[in-house]
């Protein structure tokens, strides 16, 4: 069995999926992967659910019958993969935003001593690839203001490439996750970080997708920009409970 799981939520990504899997599973290193896909109505299940026939000792699918958002997707499949007890479990887009060779990259981060490494955009100046400029300073400009309001050292708070220890995310109370879009990377990489976990950052380039739609809207970016000052405040008063 092999000892990392990467977990892709998925919504209409039939153009994607397939290629994402062989990328990944095209590695030197030996990865499985957990598709979480949201009942997406393009077929994207389906298409995991013939691929299966292939790699079905390491390839798995969990169907969620709506879309209840991103971070309890993630949540799902961390629970699914705390079960089968992973050492490594990662979190990774399905449009190619993140290079899968990155992946042993961070795999490599964890197994040096890092509890979570992140892909990190900013760690060494910007480096995102056919972004419009407000959408770098928008999403640069969020960075830098968690950071100032949490205290956590990351350059890129927000990311959602990175790789977990399985104990950083059994010791992380999952049912107590507040946020499930643009938010929810904040806030687990806040609750590692006050429970003293050590967070490295893996520089990366992100490059946005070349194919299918993305799912950035003004309303998950918004509970990002009014959440973190509601989750600092929280981690204040409810320490035991955070």
């Amino acid at each position: 069995m092999a000892d990392s799981l990467v977990i892709i939520p998925t919504f209409n990504e039939i153009e994607n999926i397939e290629l994402i899997i062989r990328a990944v599973f095209g590695l030197k290193k030996k990865f499985h992967i957990l598709i979480v896909d949201d009942n997406s109505p393009d077929g994207t299940a389906e298409a995991v659910k013939k691929m299966q026939q292939f790699f079905g000792d390491r390839l798995f699918l969990e169907v969620r019958q709506e879309k209840f958002g991103l971070g309890t997707a993630y949540i799902h499949g961390f629970k699914w993969a705390i079960e089968r007890k992973y050492d490594y479990i990662f979190e990774m887009d399905a449009d190619f935003s993140h290079d899968p060779k990155d992946l042993i990259r961070l795999y490599n981060c964890c197994k040096k001593g890092a509890d979570v490494a992140v892909g990190s955009r900013y760690k060494k100046g910007i480096n995102v690839v056919n972004w419009p400029l407000h959408r770098i300073l928008l999403s640069y400009g969020a960075s830098f203001y968690v950071r100032l309001i949490t205290g956590m050292k990351i350059y890129d708070p927000t990311a959602g490439f990175v790789c977990y220890k399985r104990k950083v995310l059994e010791t992380i109370r999952l049912d107590s996750i507040r946020f499930i879009g643009y938010a929810f990377q904040i806030e687990m990489k806040f609750r590692a970080h006050l429970q003293r976990y050590t967070l490295e950052e893996v520089p990366i380039i992100f490059t946005d997708r070349i194919r299918g739609k993305s799912k950035m809207s003004i309303s998950i970016i918004g509970e990002a920009v009014f959440g973190v000052i509601q989750m600092k405040i929280r981690s204040v008063f409810q320490k035991r409970k955070f």
